[in-house]
């Protein structure tokens, strides 16, 4: 199934995690997901995002045409350096967070996976998904 998306990952202590960014057009994903890419995170996906389950796990990766690229507004669609899939451990979805949120999660493809709402565009939002990656162990 194919998601409207980006999807990043970085490498853990149980091997690479992925986080699935999502978003309506427009609304900042490529540009969060290029700023983790300064904070160690590598690219799998931009704009859409391949899935499936594999051992009750949820992966992810670009389609063919797609692969290896980043659309950076302003600059176009640029090659970088991309792994060919990663496992989806953290879902953001971008919108407006509340205060302190209850613990939330998405199902795809009915794979349960932990949901934390970022602000588009905050200087904190790629800080705050590390810390919510890092609190999934």
């Amino acid at each position: 199934m194919i998601v409207h998306g980006g999807l990043i990952a970085r490498p853990g202590p149980k091997g690479w995690q992925g986080v699935l960014i999502e978003g309506p057009s427009g609304a900042g994903k490529s540009d969060l997901a290029l700023r983790c890419l300064q904070m160690g995170f590598r690219l799998v996906a931009d704009d859409r995002v391949v899935t499936w389950v594999s051992g009750g796990q949820l992966f992810g990766r670009a389609p063919d045409s797609l692969a290896g690229r980043m659309e950076i507004r302003g600059l176009g669609v640029r090659p970088l350096s991309a792994l060919p899939m990663a496992p989806v451990s953290l879902w953001i979805r971008l919108g407006t967070p509340e205060r302190l949120p209850d613990l939330e999660t998405v199902t795809h493809l009915r794979v349960e996976i932990p949901l934390v709402i970022l602000s588009r565009l905050e200087n904190s939002a790629p800080l705050k998904l590390t810390y919510a990656l890092d609190a999934l162990g």
